[in-house]
């Protein structure tokens, strides 16, 4: 079997170090890899990257992951994507990652994503530019998340972004809010393309399981959904089967900005 573990929104500050470490320190028991959705600082700052940078250097699986709104508030993505890289993490944005595990070859395909809401209610590139530019800005994001996955030969293909691609992994979050969570975009992308699972963050006060409207699996690991380390997903050697998140070092649930 292949085992993935994946949390999102841990909000690694400068005054919280050892504390991810000690959540993550039995994934190499637990799982093949281990992915992150998003949200990786509180603010973006470097000193925060510099932080988590050290709680996953030497975690004996490959990481992978993608930035997410609070990894971008501090302007400096690409530093911090960079500082990431630096310890070994595979940092997604468009592209793909294929990892030998062994029970098989998993594919990761990894974009922040966006807002725009969901069919019936989202944004529409028209009117004033700044809306144009969002509504473009999502429709670019889930378009190299679709070729991201394309690119992928691997038995077992992963979507991961931190925006969410349904509806359905929001239910608690206030519904004013969801165009800011997540855009059907993303679910598109997700089904043209094709994939075994759908991973991503943001929504901390969301659920956890989800379906695309062809049929994929989504999953929302931000911590506070999860209420542990990480959840563990596990495939067939040929993408066959997945099967419900196994259970690790749960931590409480602190629900806080998006």
């Amino acid at each position: 079997m292949i085992r993935i573990a994946a949390v999102g929104d841990v909000h690694v500050g400068s005054d919280s170090a050892g504390a991810l470490r000690e959540h993550l320190a039995s994934v190499p028991d637990r799982a093949d890899l281990l992915l992150l959705a998003g949200d990786l600082t509180k603010s973006g700052e470097p000193s925060e990257a510099e932080v988590l940078c050290a709680e996953l250097q030497g975690l004996r699986v490959q990481v992978v992951a993608v930035l997410g709104n609070h990894d971008h508030h501090g302007d400096q993505p690409e530093r911090i994507a960079d500082m990431l890289r630096e310890v070994g993490v595979a940092v997604l944005e468009g592209d793909a990652v294929e990892v030998g595990t062994p029970s098989g070859t998993v594919g990761i395909a990894g974009v922040k994503g966006f807002g725009g809401g969901f069919a019936g209610a989202n944004g529409t590139e028209f009117g004033e530019p700044e809306m144009k530019a969002f509504v473009r800005h999502a429709k670019e994001r889930a378009d190299a998340l679709e070729g991201a996955l394309a690119s992928l030969r691997t038995p077992v293909r992963v979507g991961l972004m931190h925006y969410s691609p349904v509806r359905e992994t929001l239910q608690g979050e206030p519904p004013e809010i969801f165009p800011f969570l997540g855009s059907f975009l993303l679910a598109e992308a997700i089904d043209r393309a094709g994939a075994d699972l759908a991973i991503h963050g943001h929504a901390h006060r969301g659920v956890e399981h989800g379906v695309t409207p062809g049929g994929v699996h989504v999953r929302n690991v931000a911590q506070s959904v999860i209420r542990q380390g990480y959840a563990v997903y596990t495939f067939a050697g040929d993408g066959a089967q997945m099967s419900q998140p196994g259970r690790a070092g749960e931590v409480p649930a602190r629900p806080g900005p998006n």
